[in-house]
């Protein structure tokens, strides 16, 4: 059971399995494929009983999935299990509104963009490849999600979501905690080594340095994410946590981290179609 579980995890929610627009050497897709792509996750999912799914629009409360679950305790009575990041917002809202495009249509250089502005020493390039990979590299100016994974399961740290499972808990509640970050070319920027630090607090694991100045998180029920799910539902409940602000971190700190850290995490992922069908998300607030 966990074995398969922790298959399915990997598979389709965190594994790259695409390569990017430009390494195909074609310009993004056209609206009809992303449309396409909708259409099939609402033909996939109709009658079949999916909960709410994930990313969404955070500034629209507005939802008609019926599934409902307990919200997952604080993240602070819960284990971080696993961080990892997303190339531009999966999320759209607060001050990530600006669509980056469809990409290749499997998640790359698609999601939303930060809508502030940036000087031109702050998008100077860092003059070497930022956690480089397959999909391309990351650049002064690159909007990223990172998802602070925690569960209610007796768990250690570590690569995929499956570090989130364990023997003794088959089904563990989910949260996670959100926070966009725009990539700047500034040493006095946020420090992406100390956002990611973890440590114990109370017995517990715990992401020791989330920012806590970027607004009220949104809090609503929704599910797993990734570009493995553009096509069809996400089995996996969880409660998310979406800071509405962005911050600043210092580009080569994220490229420090690409080179080692506890989660085996080298390179963004794409990201999920945002989900708009009012059956597939739930009402906020509610």
């Amino acid at each position: 059971m966990k074995k398969n579980l922790i298959i399915a995890l990997v598979a389709t929610t965190l594994l790259p399995i695409h390569a990017s627009a430009k390494e195909n050497n074609h310009g993004p897709v056209a609206d009809k494929v992303i449309s396409e792509q909708r259409a099939m996750l609402a033909t996939n999912t109709q009658g079949q009983g999916f909960g709410p799914q994930s990313p969404r629009d955070i500034d629209a409360v507005v939802g008609n999935n019926p599934r409902s679950f307990n919200a997952a305790p604080a993240a602070t009575e819960m284990n971080l299990c696993n961080i990892h990041f997303h190339k531009n917002a999966e999320h759209k809202g607060g001050e990530f509104t600006r669509y980056a495009g469809n990409g290749d249509g499997h998640g790359y250089q698609s999601g939303y963009e930060y809508s502030g502005k940036l000087s031109v020493a702050e998008l100077k390039s860092a003059g070497h490849d930022i956690c480089p990979s397959k999909h391309g590299a990351l650049s002064a100016g690159d909007t990223i999600e990172v998802h602070y994974v925690h569960s209610t399961a007796q768990i250690e740290p570590g690569p995929t979501l499956g570090s989130c499972l364990s023997d003794s808990i088959k089904n563990p509640q989910l949260r996670v905690e959100t926070q966009v970050y725009v990539l700047v070319n500034n040493s006095n920027a946020l420090d992406f080594t100390k956002l990611t630090k973890h440590g114990k607090v109370n017995g517990l694991h715990q992401a020791m340095n989330i920012p806590s100045n970027t607004g009220t998180a949104v809090q609503y029920a929704g599910s797993t994410t990734g570009p493995g799910y553009n096509e069809k539902g996400s089995p996996f409940q969880v409660s998310w946590s979406v800071r509405p602000n962005v911050a600043k971190v210092n580009i080569a700190s994220v490229g420090e981290w690409c080179k080692g850290n506890t989660f085996n995490e080298d390179h963004a992922h794409g990201v999920r179609n945002l989900v708009i069908n009012p059956d597939l998300i739930s009402k906020i607030g509610h």
